[in-house]
């Protein structure tokens, strides 16, 4: 029997569209760009992990997670300290926490990201850890691009992974 799970939501209007945020009492569990087929399944996995309620009201985690997106998004913010609630397989939040990693306005492969998890032959693995990433911008996945430069792959589109790259190279203002 699963322990019953408050989720807290509340949508944000950031300059890239509409992000969904979710968090428990523990942490940030959810920041996805407006995708109602991605966000529903993941509805559907924290589900599979525990019985919850959601409820649509700001929690101290979600408020202090709005303010820094705000920041974020001004350029007056380069890392986050929003405590996070990681739903995931061991291998899926490895590879989080191993994107957590990677510095502001810096990319990394998805051949070194496998290597700096210690499994170069994990790149598609890791490629769709990537992809199944949760908690969008905080845990940065839009820095990771393909061996040859190329933007690929990205849950809330290519054209906002490129969005945010560029805003972390300062050569964009969103606001």
């Amino acid at each position: 029997m699963f322990m019953k799970t408050s989720i807290y939501t509340h949508q944000y209007q950031s300059p890239l569209g509409v992000i969904t945020l979710a968090a428990t009492d523990k942490g940030l569990c959810l920041l996805e760009f407006d995708d109602e087929k991605r966000i529903s399944n993941h509805f559907k996995q924290f589900k599979n992990r525990s019985d919850y309620e959601i409820q649509n009201h700001i929690s101290p985690i979600l408020k202090k997670t709005l303010n820094q997106l705000k920041e974020y998004f001004e350029n007056n913010r380069t890392t986050f300290s929003i405590p996070l609630d990681l739903f995931g397989t061991d291998f899926q939040i490895k590879v989080w926490n191993e994107l957590l990693t990677i510095p502001y306005g810096v990319t990394r492969s998805y051949k070194e990201q496998a290597i700096a998890i210690g499994n170069l032959k994990a790149i598609r693995a890791v490629a769709t850890a990537n992809g199944e990433n949760r908690i969008s911008i905080i845990i940065p996945c839009h820095r990771v691009i393909g061996s040859n430069g190329s933007l690929t792959g990205y849950g809330g589109g290519i054209w906002r992974k490129q969005k945010l790259l560029e805003l972390e190279n300062n050569q964009i203002k969103l606001f």
